[in-house]
C-alpha cells in the first residue's frame, strides 16, 4: 500500500502536505514555531545570570552538560515586563547546531498547518521588523504568528548568544 501512495503522489499533493507546528503564548499573541526545532519543554527555573548580557538574555542552565542560553521572548519582542508564574516554559530549541532555550508565556499545542493556511504578513515597511514572520495563519478564531524561529536565533542581534553561552 505505501508503495502506491509514493507513486499517485504528486508535486501538487507535497505543496499540500502539512507540517507540525508547535503554538504558544507570549501576552495576548498566539505564535507557532516549527516543531522539528523543538527539542523539549520545561518548566522555568532562573537561570544563572551572565554579567553584561542584554536584557533579553536572562542568563543560562545547565542541560545535562550543555551550557543553555536562555533567551525570554517577552523582552525581546519589546511585549512588557516579564512575569513568571507556573505556566511559565522554556522551550529548549536545536537551530543551527546550537541548543537555545527561549521563555514563553505557556504552550499551547501542537497543530498540522498547510502551506495554503499560511498567509503572508501583511507589508509594514520600516515601522518594524517582519523578517522573522513566516506569516499568518487563522485556525478556528484564532490568529497565529507563524515564526522562523531558525531565522530569528541566528539573527545578528542573537549573536551575543554564543558570547554569553561561551565566556
Amino acid at each position: 500500500m505505501e508503495n502506491v501512495n509514493q507513486q499517485t503522489g504528486s508535486a501538487q499533493d507535497d505543496e499540500q502536505a502539512a507540517s507540525e507546528f508547535l503554538t504558544f503564548t507570549l501576552g495576548d499573541e498566539e505564535y507557532a514555531i516549527d516543531i522539528l526545532k523543538v527539542q523539549e519543554i520545561r518548566g522555568y527555573e532562573p537561570p544563572t545570570m551572565i554579567a553584561n548580557a542584554p536584557p533579553f538574555i536572562k542568563g543560562v542552565i545547565n542541560l545535562r552538560g550543555i551550557i543553555v542560553p536562555i533567551v525570554d521572548m517577552r523582552i525581546k519582542f519589546k511585549l512588557g515586563a516579564a512575569e513568571y508564574t507556573p505556566f511559565t516554559v522554556v522551550i529548549i530549541l536545536n537551530v543551527a547546531k546550537r541548543v537555545i532555550g527561549m521563555v514563553v508565556d505557556s504552550v499551547s499545542d501542537v497543530l498540522s498547518l498547510a502551506q495554503q493556511q499560511i498567509r503572508p504578513a501583511p507589508d509594514f515597511s520600516a515601522s518594524f521588523d517582519t523578517k522573522y514572520i513566516l506569516g499568518l495563519a487563522t485556525i478556528d478564531k484564532r490568529m497565529l504568528i507563524v515564526t522562523d524561529i531558525a531565522q530569528l536565533m541566528t539573527s545578528r542581534d542573537m549573536e551575543l548568544i554564543d558570547h554569553a553561552a561561551t565566556h
